[in-house]
């Protein structure tokens, strides 16, 4: 099995990197990563460190996956997330995120990871959920960081990137120059306080080059539903983004009308935020696969 060294870190997806590795479609690679600071906070008492971000988020790459080329689609199968050393880190800063209106100083907790478990608290440990918070491609033209998600995936911040998911991408740039990082041990939706217990990792992947997907991009499907991702600047219109294009494709592969998809979403599908505080927003619309082959389709159609 390949591997990419952590070394090997950006800042901003661009097709304008060199690639650091070339890969082949159906191969397995392991890509180390490091912590959504480039591991450079170690301790509690560190808080003088927290203005400074110009080290946020820092992915591993990119690789150039070969026969990649614009149009086509890349598929990212998550194989396995390991946390690459025994604790993970929190942070608050004012300012940032959902609760930045009310911290009056930058605070670090150092979370012990014992057993499997995140020890949050005195009192609470919780169990682990690795997920990857950005996977992305280098964008048609011009750079975006590695803090922001868009089109192009990137800071995405879905807790559904784990093991057992593959993450769909389109590919703007020949070799899509794919690059990923800022792992979390666990986070919950929304990410609400800018972080979650942010480690550095080992993460297996699969990539695949579809040649005629028609997909929503990003999108993402595990073993019980489909996702449709959207990044917007607020988080209504990300929201928005998400249903709508859920609904698109639910009627191209059902053949359903938009009232009659719109029933199914409404009875059974799921609109969640992603993360509510990076410079866009993200949503995400579930939706079963089960009932996808109800009419007949399924994800392996694209394979």
């Amino acid at each position: 099995m390949k591997r990419v060294s952590r070394d090997n870190v950006f800042y901003a997806f661009s097709a304008e990197l060199s690639p650091v590795m070339e890969v082949e479609p159906g191969e397995e690679i392991l890509v180390e990563t490091h912590d959504s600071r480039t591991s450079t906070i170690t301790s509690a008492s560190e808080t003088y460190k927290l203005p400074d971000t110009s080290k946020i988020n820092p992915a591993t790459g990119p690789l150039f996956v070969r026969g990649a080329q614009p149009g086509d689609t890349l598929a990212v199968e998550i194989l396995a997330v390991e946390a690459a050393r025994p604790w993970g880190l929190m942070v608050v800063r004012p300012g940032a995120g959902a609760l930045g209106d009310r911290i009056r100083e930058g605070q670090i907790n150092i979370v012990p990871i014992e057993e499997g478990k995140a020890r949050l608290t005195a009192k609470v440990r919780l169990e682990l959920r690795p997920m990857v918070g950005v996977v992305g491609v280098a964008p048609k033209e011009g750079a975006i960081d590695t803090f922001t998600p868009d089109h192009h995936g990137g800071n995405m911040d879905c807790k559904l990137i784990r093991p057992g998911a593959r993450v769909y991408l389109p590919v703007y740039v020949p070799g899509a120059l794919l690059g990923l990082g800022d792992v979390h041990a666990l986070m919950g939706d929304g990410e609400v306080v800018i972080c979650g217990v942010e480690v550095p990792a080992e993460v297996t992947v699969r990539v695949e080059v579809l040649k005629e997907a028609k997909l929503p991009l990003p999108f993402l499907e595990n073993e019980e539903i489909v996702a449709a991702i959207y990044s917007a600047r607020t988080l209504d219109e990300a929201a928005s983004g998400a249903v709508h294009r859920m609904a698109e494709f639910i009627v191209q592969v059902t053949g359903l009308s938009l009232p009659e998809a719109g029933w199914l979403m409404s009875a059974s599908g799921d609109l969640r935020i992603c993360q509510v505080v990076d410079p866009k927003k993200t949503c995400r619309m579930e939706f079963p696969k089960h009932i996808l082959a109800a009419y007949g389709f399924s994800m392996r159609e694209l394979r």
